[in-house]
């Protein structure tokens, strides 16, 4: 399949330098490597998303029992506005 390279340089909003022969070698080999993969059987292999056999380690999010209630952690500040700290612009 032959790629033209002006073509897709103008559907990706690129210039291109005069001389284009390297960019249309570079393109057409990626096209055909592609067309190489796409003509592989496939159809018996079963899809494989984590090869290394890992698993995610996950926790609980769990709550210390000496944690600040909202009054005590706005206790300090001069102004406040539904339950939330209000602080200058800058």
């Amino acid at each position: 399949m032959k790629i033209d390279v002006k073509k897709v340089a103008k559907l990706a909003n690129l210039t291109l330098p005069v001389e284009e022969s390297e960019f249309d070698t570079q393109l057409n080999d990626v096209v055909g490597y592609i067309e190489k993969l796409n003509s592989v059987d496939t159809s018996n292999v079963e899809p494989t998303f984590q090869v290394t056999g890992l698993t995610n380690r996950l926790r609980n999010d769990s709550f210390a029992d000496d944690t600040l209630s909202v009054e005590d952690a706005l206790s300090g500040t001069k102004k406040t506005h539904n339950g939330l700290f209000v602080v200058e612009k800058w």
